[in-house]
């Protein structure tokens, strides 16, 4: 029931087939692609070591004797290697966001993604467990699904749009949504929805760089 289908010609854009009738969506987004090359891609980090790499060639390069010009040409090099290498990382989190399309309905969550080729994942609502939201400072946050029961998916094959790390068990992830807590209160609504239950409130989590111990945001946990 997890498992992704090629996409054909989309009747609706990022939903492979027509809603069922009495199936309504109540929420569709995409990544932002500056939260995935950061988060994802880690561009801060690569520009760093290239600029550690930069800083000890140099230091290395004079100490043995290397002339200024020729230390000059040689972290010319480097950073032009770095500023490629932040680009092209850069442009692969663009390319993945553009491609990429978050859908959620009154029955299950959709993650549409692929940049060559496209596949969807349907993911019905009574195999989501639990819910919950990860906040960033910048107001943006993933939220990640934690399934249960048989119904699993390859972390590899719907990786970037997965939980970091868990990879036996899986856990698909709505990443860098620029309108988390939104998304999250729909997500909350519907659930609750469809186990009976009063719709639950979802509140923004404190930004992580306010709260040290927990370095990737708070989580706020919604159980179907």
């Amino acid at each position: 029931m997890c498992d992704p289908d090629k996409i054909k010609p989309e009747p609706i854009p990022g939903l492979p087939d027509k809603l069922p009738e009495g199936e309504r969506i109540l929420w569709s987004g995409a990544p932002d692609w500056k939260s995935l090359a950061l988060h994802v891609f880690h561009v801060r980090a690569v520009a760093v070591y290239f600029a550690i790499l930069i800083v000890w060639q140099g230091g290395a390069g004079l100490s043995a004797g290397v002339t200024g010009g020729e230390a000059a040409v040689t972290a010319m090099l480097q950073a032009l290697l770095g500023a490629a290498s932040i680009g092209l990382l850069s442009l692969f989190a663009w390319l993945i966001a553009r491609s990429t399309v978050y859908t959620v309905t009154n029955e299950r969550v959709v993650i549409r993604a692929g940049v060559a080729l496209p596949k969807a994942v349907n993911i019905p609502f009574r195999v989501i467990g639990s819910a919950s939201m990860r906040a960033r400072a910048n107001g943006n946050g993933d939220i990640p699904l934690a399934l249960t029961g048989p119904d699993r998916v390859a972390y590899l094959s719907l990786w970037p749009h997965v939980r970091p790390w868990h990879i036996n068990h899986a856990q698909p992830m709505l990443r860098g949504l620029p309108d988390a807590a939104k998304a999250a209160q729909v997500l909350a609504s519907a659930l609750a929805e469809k186990a009976g239950q009063p719709a639950p409130r979802i509140a923004v989590a404190e930004p992580a760089r306010r709260r040290k111990s927990m370095p990737d945001g708070a989580a706020v946990a919604v159980n179907s």
